[in-house]
């Protein structure tokens, strides 16, 4: 067992390593809450550079533009993160990478609400490529370490799902 990740991090990190080796497939990351956490358990399998294809945190709004190649006028009245702009964050990561994927994260860890008012404890996850959706979840917790420990475990389930519900055939 690793000194950062829990077991079922580790758990779904090596399945989703698996699931991208055995299609020749690359995954990129956007994430803002967790902090780098998914890009780690991501890198922590063995032979990630076979499908890790790289990513950031992208944290604030300059980074998203920077990192991402998200245009700035998208983020002109911003308020707080929409499952939308998600959405347009992790299709825009994926595009710039080159990746057949692309899971992006973005929340508030706490212990504070946002400037939209949204409480701690909820976070946005999307997924770009051959399955596109995006979820919303929340903790019901203002504790910023659990969270971000809770918002990595559930981002990395749902890149699973979505590679799970994947034709096997398919590319984005």
């Amino acid at each position: 067992m690793s000194t950062f990740l829990n077991t079922e991090q580790e758990a779904l990190a090596q399945e989703i390593a698996a699931l991208l080796t055995a299609r020749n497939e690359t995954v990129a990351v956007a994430e803002s809450t967790t902090g780098g956490l998914v890009s780690a358990a991501l890198l922590w399998v063995p032979g990630a550079s076979r499908y890790f294809g790289g990513g950031g945190v992208t944290y604030t709004l300059n980074s998203r533009v920077a990192l991402a190649g998200v245009p700035a006028e998208y983020y002109a009245n911003y308020r707080g993160t929409t499952p939308e702009m998600l959405a347009t964050l992790a299709e825009a990561m994926r595009q710039r990478l080159g990746t057949t994927w692309c899971i992006a994260e973005s929340g508030l860890a706490g212990p504070t609400s946002g400037r939209s008012g949204a409480p701690p404890g909820r976070t946005t996850m999307s997924v770009a490529g051959p399955v596109t959706r995006t979820e919303v979840i929340e903790t019901g917790l203002a504790e910023r370490e659990a969270n971000m420990v809770a918002f990595t475990t559930a981002t990395l389930r749902f890149l699973g799902d979505a590679l799970r519900d994947a034709p096997r055939d398919a590319k984005a």
